[in-house]
Order: structure tokens, then C-alpha cells, then sequence
């Protein structure tokens, strides 16, 4: 199916910031706290085991939440994301308890820091089957249950992430078959059913919070043909326009039966790692060639700026960087990479509303509960305390003077359309 789309934005006009920090900036309020955020690795889904993944609990966050967000504030970090234990809050359909989510919530509170609600992050209760009807009205029902509960603990409307990375979970649940329901050759069935939930969460939410804001994350990535196989151009360029089919459709401008329109494109979410790059190796979803990553030395390799150039053009939506990082010593190079092609990107004339470093501790990985040292700060130990990594931190501090003093993400002046007024690689962080 064609992935060409229009490129004309809508006019309709959405809620406002959900910032509670109103910053007047060159015709429109700054969406962020602080241009630099912190995400924490929250996944839930299934392994083949059977075992499901807590990565909320495994590295205490949710134990030390306040002084996880007390170290935030000590880097000059105001946003934060989080992911809603979907499994734990709705153990039996319709009955919710959001007593996991509580010690997060009271700790944002207290530090007054900027959090942005992941719904589904891989993860789903038992009692839901992905591809059924249900799994739609399920989302819709627990994400308005949520959004209402958090009203009344919170001063500031919302923001939600409904769905996190439609396009890699359709593509690692539902074609390559390597994560939980771990089936193939279904992934653009269930894009379009992630799709729907998404819609129907944000109709619900909306009705009831007409204030809150919406966040769209996926990958974006670049795909070229080997060139020792030029005949696979055509299906390279094709499967790098893929990226954008999950935003497509819910702006309607692919597979409108979906009920997508303009409106439901909020902020886009872009995250980008190291191996988002690479060669195609694909025929009919089943890889033929190993998995190799374009390096940032080879000349096929797209500049960053030039990634987000692409978002902005095609989307005129406020953008963030939702996702960066790297593991071990390769942390604070790939950082200053994507801070300087992020730089020149705001030069350039493409507005981008700041950078989330993610995950923003260690974890134990998906597959094997290594360490993965992928963060800016350790396991805690007893007591809560954090080890931090200097050769990140120092970075970090390098380019919040640069952005931040210096008011580098307010460079370019633009004026945002009527609608903005008021994934990917094999390898991955694990």
C-alpha cells in the first residue's frame, strides 16, 4: 500500500500547552519545562518464557521516585517520562487501582516535575488479546479512567503517550515475531489496530479533559539498499517511507477508514539511536541478509538534522527528540551527536521542543537482565542513592548551557499552523 501522503496541514485548533510554565516563544508557548528531559525504561511486555517484564520495579524507581526526581532537578532535568503499569492497574477488566502509579505521581508533585503518561508500553493486561475488538475499548476506558484520577491529584492537565512506538510494536510483535503476542506477517494489521485504540483513547480523554495533550512517539529511521545490491533501491526507499504510515493514519491521510484525522496529531515523538540506520536486508518481512548498521562515517549515512527537517516538513507539529542514548562508553560521543545535529536542525528553521535522554537509569535488559549501562545513573542501593556518569553528565551540563542560557531553542521564529495554536532496527537499547 502507498505510504505518499499530502503534506498540507489541517486547520483545526487543539487544546493548548500542557506546560503549566506558559513561555511565550516567538508566537507560541514552549511545550517543555526544560529543553533536556529523562525517560524511564518502563516496558511490561511478555518474554517467551512467560515471564513478564517490570522495569519500573526492577530499578526501584518506583521505591525512589521523589529522590530519582530530586536528581533530576540537580541537572536542571523538569520532564520526565513515565509509563503507566497497565497490567497492575486493571488486573480484571473495568477495575482499576492505581496504587503503582501513586508513589510516581505524589513525587512529580512534590519536585513539580513535567511528566508525559505512557499508557501502553508494551504491554497489556492478560485478560486482553492485542488483535480483538476489545483491546480498543479497553485502552479508551483505562486511559480516560486514568486521565481522571489523575485530575484530581494533579494541578495541570495532562499529557499522554497512548500507544508507545506503534511502528516498532507492530513490526516486532506483528512481522518479525519477536516480541509478546510473537506472531508474523500481521504487522500492518496490528498497526491499524493501534492505530484505532489510539484515536478512540484520545476521543475519550478529550471529552472529559479537553486541556490535555497527546503525544505520538516512534522511531525514525533510514534505510538504503546495499550497494552491491542496487535493485533493491526501490524497495529500501519504500520501507523507509513506512515510518511514517502509524502518523499518517491518524492524521488521516492513509486508510482514513480508521477514522484518523488532523486532530489527533498532537506532538510528534521522535526517537533515534545509533543503529536507526542501516541496509536493507528484507523480502516479504523475512531477512535475508544479516542486520548492518550505516555508520556515521560512511557517506550514506543521513545527518540527524536532515531527519528532523523531513518530521517538521511533512507534519507541522510541535517535535521532541523522545528518545536518545547509548550504552557504555559510547554514551556521552552519541549524546553531543544528536545535541549538535539538533542544534543545527534549530538553525536550519526546524523547530524542536528539546531532548529526552532515555532510559535515564540502568536497567536489566529485555532478553537476559544484563546490566545494561545505557544510562545517566545506576541502580541505587540501599539507601536510594544513584551513582551518576560523569562523562554524560558533564555533556548534559555542556549543552543545557548551550540550549538552555542561551536560549538556542528559541532560535528560530516561526509561526505554527492553526492546528498547533493556544521505528526501526534490530538493535536496540538493550
Amino acid at each position: 500500500m502507498s505510504t505518499e501522503t499530502s503534506n498540507v496541514a489541517s486547520h483545526v485548533t487543539l487544546p493548548s500547552p500542557f506546560s503549566s510554565a506558559k513561555l511565550s516563544v516567538a508566537g507560541h508557548e514552549r511545550l517543555l519545562k526544560s529543553f533536556f528531559g529523562g525517560g524511564f525504561e518502563c516496558s511490561t511486555h511478555i518474554r517467551r518464557s512467560g515471564r513478564r517484564l517490570d522495569l519500573i520495579a526492577a530499578t526501584k524507581h518506583e521505591q525512589f521516585a521523589e529522590a530519582d526526581y530530586r536528581r533530576f532537578q540537580d541537572e536542571g532535568l523538569r520532564v520526565a517520562r513515565e509509563g503507566v503499569r497497565w497490567h497492575l492497574v486493571e488486573p480484571k477488566r473495568g477495575h482499576y487501582d492505581f496504587s503503582s502509579v501513586l508513589p510516581i505521581v505524589e513525587a512529580a508533585k512534590a519536585t513539580e516535575t513535567q511528566v508525559i503518561w505512557d499508557l501502553c508500553h508494551f504491554g497489556w493486561p492478560e485478560h486482553l488479546d492485542i488483535f480483538k475488538p476489545e483491546f480498543v475499548e479497553s485502552l479508551a476506558n483505562f486511559g480516560l479512567a486514568f486521565s481522571n484520577w489523575l485530575a484530581n491529584k494533579m494541578e495541570e492537565p495532562g499529557c499522554f503517550v497512548p500507544v508507545n512506538e506503534i511502528s516498532f510494536i507492530s513490526w516486532a510483535a506483528g512481522d518479525e515475531g519477536s516480541m509478546f503476542p510473537f506472531v508474523k506477517k500481521r504487522g500492518f494489521e496490528l498497526k491499524s489496530q493501534l492505530v484505532r485504540a489510539t484515536i478512540e483513547t484520545i476521543k475519550a480523554i478529550r471529552a472529559e479533559h479537553p486541556s490535555a495533550r497527546f503525544v505520538q512517539i516512534d522511531p525514525i529511521i533510514h534505510v538504503v539498499a546495499d550497494p552491491k545490491h542496487p535493485e533493491e533501491k526501490e524497495a529500501a526507499e519504500a520501507y523507509r517511507q513506512s515510518q511514517f504510515q502509524a502518523w499518517d493514519m491518524l492524521a488521516g491521510r492513509l486508510c482514513p477508514e480508521l477514522g484518523g484525522s488532523e486532530e489527533f496529531l498532537d506532538v510528534i515523538g521522535v526517537n533515534f539511536y545509533r543503529h536507526n540506520q542501516w541496509y536493507y536486508n528484507l523480502k516479504d518481512f523475512r531477512r535475508i541478509r544479516k542486520f548492518r548498521p550505516v555508520l556515521r562515517t560512511n557517506p550514506l549515512y543521513r545527518p540527524f538534522r536532515e531527519m528532523l527537517k523531513e518530521v517538521w516538513e511533512r507534519y507541522h507539529r510541535p517535535v521532541f527528540v523522545a528518545e536518545t542514548g547509548a550504552e557504555g562508553r559510547l554514551r556521552r560521543g552519541w549524546f553531543q551527536y544528536v545535541c549538535e545535529e539538533t542544534k543545527a536542525a534549530i538553525h536550519a528553521g526546524t523547530p524542536v521542543q528539546g531532548i529526552c535522554l532515555y532510559p535515564i537509569v540502568n536497567h536489566p535488559g529485555w532478553l537476559d537482565d544484563r546490566h545494561c549501562e545505557n544510562g545517566l545513573w545506576d541502580y541505587p542501593d540501599a539507601d536510594g542513592n544513584r551513582e551518576i556518569y560523569e562523562p554524560l553528565a558533564a555533556e548534559l551540563r555542556h549543552w543545557r548551557e548551550i540550549f538552555e542560557r542561551n536560549n538556542i531553542n528559541n532560535h528560530h521564529e516561526h509561526k505554527e499552523p492553526a492546528c498547533c495554536n493556544g521505528t526501526i532496527a534490530e538493535y536496540r537499547r538493550i
